[in-house]
């Protein structure tokens, strides 16, 4: 996506589709918000809630806390496993010691899903945890094996599973919903940008969207490891355990794969440490492959809608200030590049993230965006390569 526009220096959609848990077929969801001037990546989007920050953007494309382990507490069970080839071999079994919801989730016997949880622990992400086998987490394997020095063919081999499970930390867990958690407000999205024009802001769908954004994890997944919950302050629900995992180090690059469908930070030996999944560009909005740089990190941001950027905009359709929130076309967080009009940021669609095309723009999930984000600063090398 390009262009936002905000009140500082320049810095720079929400669909359903039906996720397999590695158990028994689900359907997914919906959510997005920002405040640039930028493109829609794939179609009108629904967005979530931000305040505005201190950023401004100029015309742009678009796409889309504390856990706690609370006593006893009756959670739903995950249903057996139907898992394939493709989750195999199994994880160790975790040691009695890890305490967790796992063994009443009955996530042990979900290798895959285990295995997700561990990837995006050690900030080699899948995008939206779901435990279903695809491009998303064939890469973020590989990409974790050849940061430990394995070799790097994707497959979650014994020798992977061994340095996966360095982190002794239980794959779920259980968490006790507070009053806030809870609160809202949650309002249906319009798809249409002249609709979120005349909102206040674009915050989440369903308490649903706001719990599973929170834990990185599919809204179907969420809903079938807990499928006795209506998510109300007071109840523990079993979800991934991906809260308080620290900022990471600042990148000395950042590095945008085209062909990989990814974004790396790297350090200053050369080394990537961290990647995501991203949609980078399509066959009418390329991705502007070069050397550019960051000018800045706006968070919260509103996105200032320009028509005349997007070759399939309604013809209808006006400029238009469209407000902040998770379910803004550009998330959460704009990452201005020096290519004017470009930028990384957030999306409203989580579950499309590495498997659609964009307008041109980097998109990263919400929560993927917010790490990259804290690795960033104004004047750090980015590289859009082929």
């Amino acid at each position: 996506m390009k262009h936002m526009r905000g009140s500082g220096k320049v810095l720079g959609r929400v669909v359903a589709t039906a996720l397999g848990v590695g158990l028994l077929p689900v359907a997914v969801y919906v959510a997005a918000q920002s405040d640039p001037t930028a493109r829609s990546e794939d179609a009108p989007p629904p967005p979530r809630t931000a305040a505005p920050s201190a950023s401004t953007f100029a015309g742009g494309k678009q796409d889309d806390a504390n856990a706690q382990s609370p006593p006893s507490t009756t959670t739903g069970a995950l249903p057996a496993s139907t898992t394939t080839a493709d989750t195999l071999p199994a994880p160790p079994t975790p040691s009695p010691t890890r305490e967790s919801a796992d063994a009443r989730a009955g996530v042990a016997a979900d290798s895959l899903l285990r295995a997700q949880v561990l990837l995006e622990r050690a900030h080699f992400s899948t995008g939206e945890i779901d435990g279903v086998s695809g491009p998303n987490t064939r890469r973020a394997v590989a990409a974790f094996q050849r940061a430990r020095g394995l070799p790097d063919d994707g497959v979650l081999n014994a020798a992977t599973w061994a340095a996966l499970e360095a982190d002794a930390a239980p794959a779920t867990v259980m968490y006790a919903l507070s009053a806030d958690d809870v609160a809202g407000p949650f309002a249906p999205v319009p798809s249409d940008m002249m609709e979120k024009a005349k909102l206040q802001s674009l915050g989440y769908v369903s308490v649903t969207e706001a719990l599973a954004e929170r834990f990185r994890v599919a809204p179907a997944l969420l809903r079938r490891l807990n499928p006795a919950a209506d998510f109300a302050a007071g109840q523990a629900i079993v979800v991934p355990n991906v809260l308080d995992l620290g900022p990471l180090p600042k990148a000395a690059s950042v590095v945008v794969d085209r062909s990989e469908s990814t974004v790396a930070l790297v350090d200053a030996a050369g080394k990537v440490y961290a990647q995501f999944p991203a949609s980078t560009g399509s066959d009418h909005d390329p991705l502007p492959v070069g050397e550019w740089k960051i000018n800045g990190v706006a968070h919260e941001p509103t996105f200032h809608y320009n028509p005349e950027l997007f070759w399939d905009a309604d013809p209808g359709h006006a400029k238009a200030k469209i407000p902040a929130g998770p379910n803004n076309p550009v998330g959460v967080v704009w990452i201005d590049l020096s290519k004017e009009h470009y930028g990384i940021h957030g999306t409203p669609e989580p579950s499309r993230i590495g498997k659609t095309q964009s307008h041109g723009c980097i998109r990263l999930t919400n929560w993927s965006a917010r790490e990259v984000a804290t690795a960033v600063a104004a004047g750090t090398p980015a590289r859009l390569q082929e």
